[in-house]
């Protein structure tokens, strides 16, 4: 920490601070000497979370500054013989050493995998997501709409792009507890069919589906894309914060597929998170894929075009919506630690923390820019019976646009 002057205050076991002070914005709190032994000694960002989440480490305040660290941790830059005097003095720290071997695993897009994240329980979503139960980036008009406002507005906006009319069918891939498909058949007279890998979403989207009395006109399933059977089946095609799961080797299946369900004239939105250097190699991305999404894969907003494009999609419009998900994130961190007590009952404490930190660390990177999310709209290339609006009124003035067309 020498040199360190951030946000960031680190207390030691004894009380003491190794960097910053009581009024820093966040603290890192070591509670045994034992703790920092194992972390030197390994380096290991499995060990330092499984301290975290169970209390051998203690993070309070604002999370997302506990971000801010890393741009100093990167540029650090030690000798052989700093780096051997450091472990020398490590190893001279009461306590023994605690060698972890967590391995985090891998898996190819399953039911499992998507399980994993999302059966969590209804009830811990629910604690922090907006009524709509929507688990992806809100559209905000200012810093002042409440997350509710803006994940309905979020809805509305997928709509119009999806240019929706009465009678249409439309395939909501990953429709999560089914906000969007239930919308979509309430105010644009569409008849959805959905699918998911989530047994919990599925029982929960299929409640909300009779509760609303749309039984007629919405039907959730639990099915893989992959299992989908057809040609030229839908009107229009979604999928909102699904294709993360996807991965990059399975893009030509994913996009040729979805191109071979939509009908002449349809319009297909893909709606997922970016990065700016591909799924390396990381602590970030070994943290990821070990606690959070075990298929979990990222790359950037090139190569996604790039596969639509290999796919036989015409690219029509393209809007990146990272600043929204800054801010989408850091209502979701807020709700969660407003409701602790509540969200410790139903998942425990580790999970608690768990979630606390994975959201507060997405913030800070959608924020920083190297994570991004866009939401891009593809239509059949050289498509005849699609008509592209010359202006983009039917997004941002509706009722001026179906005027103009009526």
């Amino acid at each position: 920490m020498r040199g360190y002057s951030g946000c960031l205050a680190v207390r030691l076991w004894d009380k003491s601070f190794a960097a910053g002070s009581e009024q820093a914005r966040c603290t890192l709190h070591i509670r045994s000497a034992s703790v920092l032994k194992t972390l030197i000694s390994g380096r290991d960002i499995i060990a330092l979370v499984e301290d975290y989440l169970a209390g051998r480490i203690e993070l309070e305040g604002d999370l997302e500054s506990l971000f801010d660290a890393s741009l100093h941790f990167e540029k650090l830059s030690l000798r052989p013989a700093e780096k051997l005097h450091l472990l020398q003095l490590a190893l001279q720290l009461p306590g023994s050493l605690l060698h972890l071997s967590l391995s985090g695993s891998r898996s190819a897009n399953n039911r499992s995998a998507i399980s994993r994240h999302y059966d969590v329980g209804n009830a811990f979503y629910h604690l922090w997501l907006d009524p709509e139960m929507v688990y992806s980036c809100a559209y905000f008009a200012d810093d002042d709409q409440s997350l509710a406002c803006a994940q309905q507005d979020k809805l509305d906006y997928l709509c119009r792009k999806l240019q929706l009319e009465p009678g249409q069918l439309l395939l909501d891939i990953g429709c999560g507890w089914g906000g969007l498909a239930c919308w979509a058949a309430r105010h644009y007279g569409v008849s959805v069919h959905g699918i998911t890998l989530s047994m919990q979403q599925w029982h929960f989207a299929n409640e909300k589906i009779r509760w609303e009395g749309l039984s007629d006109r919405v039907k959730i399933e639990l099915r893989d894309y992959r299992e989908l059977e057809g040609e030229a089946c839908y009107d229009r095609v979604v999928s909102v914060g699904m294709f993360e799961h996807i991965g990059v080797a399975n893009f030509p299946t994913y996009f040729s597929r979805i191109r071979q369900l939509l009908r002449p004239g349809g319009v297909f939105v893909n709606h997922g998170i970016t990065n700016d250097k591909r799924w390396e190699k990381s602590p970030t991305t070994r943290f990821i894929n070990h606690y959070i999404f075990p298929d979990g894969e990222l790359t950037r907003i090139s190569d996604v075009l790039d596969a639509m494009e290999q796919a036989r999609f015409e690219v029509v419009d393209v809007e990146g919506l990272r600043r929204h998900y800054a801010m989408t994130l850091r209502h979701w961190v807020k709700a969660l630690e407003l409701r602790a007590a509540k969200a410790k009952d139903s998942v425990g404490e580790a999970t608690y923390r768990l979630w606390r930190l994975y959201m507060s660390g997405c913030a800070h990177y959608f924020d920083e820019g190297s994570l991004g999310i866009y939401q891009v709209v593809g239509v059949r290339q050289q498509d005849r019976h699609y008509h592209q609006p010359l202006r983009r009124d039917y997004l941002y003035h509706p009722q001026k646009a179906l005027d103009a067309r009526e």
